[in-house]
């Protein structure tokens, strides 16, 4: 995706505006190329996982930019609406500042935002970009959004989690936990792993915003198909589902653009 083109993306622009107002560190991070014996007192699958995802001879990455396509949903039984994101994760800062644009009834625009910044946790979405339809902040939303930078992190850029904040812990050869700490939040997922040690499926507790209020479930991300991209493993079609007492809910389909990844710059244009 060139700049041309993402300068043209309104959705993009707003995604800066939203990165300047956050004030993230600008990098660079330390140029530490991973190793072995980063890896060597590891479980034996996170190894494997990250063998896989080729983070040895390369040096940690410390921030990533990425679009999103797909298709998404309000509410278990609602209608599907096309949808399409940006995000920027960082490491140095731990944070993450997600956008997305969705037409309700294929026709009015709501664009929401989902944040973790300092700690803190937030939602908040708007009709039409005036109307506010939904504002969600406070410790439900802090572990959430924690949650999501551990997900985007697994499935991107894992150099990021070799790191005094995370632990992990062997679960069978083919899955293993991974914790993560920051600003007193921790928060533990646990990803499962094929043949090759590629991620089949993330999957943590989190909070889903449902009409009747909050409620904890279980959240998974699962990814079917891995190809590569700029020499890295990238994921393919993914779902984002919330195990709910009255079954799984899907509520967004799709998965990160290929052409739009870069890894290690800065949050600014």
């Amino acid at each position: 995706m060139t700049d041309t083109q993402m300068a043209r993306d309104s959705l993009y622009r707003r995604m800066l505006a939203d990165l300047a107002a956050a004030k993230l560190p600008a990098g660079p991070g330390r140029d530490v190329v991973v190793g072995e014996a980063d890896l060597s007192g590891l479980p034996a699958a996170a190894q494997r996982y990250l063998r896989f995802m080729g983070v040895l001879g390369r040096p940690r990455d410390w921030s990533f930019r990425v679009a999103v396509a797909g298709r998404f949903r309000l509410r278990p039984g609602s209608g599907w609406m096309p949808a399409r994101a940006w995000q920027y994760n960082s490491a140095l800062d731990v944070a993450r500042v997600f956008v997305i644009r969705v037409r309700m009834a294929h026709l009015l625009p709501m664009t929401a935002s989902d944040t973790y910044l300092r700690g803190r946790g937030r939602m908040l979405g708007k009709l039409a970009g005036m109307i506010t339809v939904a504002d969600g902040s406070g410790t439900e939303y802090d572990v959430s959004e924690l949650v999501t930078w551990l997900n985007d992190t697994v499935l991107l850029a894992p150099s990021m989690l070799l790191c005094p904040a995370v632990s992990w812990a062997q679960v069978s050869d083919d899955a293993f936990d991974v914790t993560l700490s920051d600003a007193g939040h921790t928060v533990t997922a646990r990803v499962f792993l094929d043949e090759r040690g590629a991620p089949m499926e993330f999957a943590a507790e989190r909070y889903a915003t449902l009409p009747g209020g909050l409620v904890l479930a279980r959240w998974r991300t699962p990814v079917h198909s891995w190809s590569t991209v700029n020499g890295r493993p990238f994921p393919g079609p993914t779902e984002v589902v919330y195990d709910l007492p009255d079954g799984p809910f899907c509520y967004l389909e799709g998965g990160f653009v290929p052409a739009s990844i870069a890894y290690n710059l800065p949050p600014g244009p």
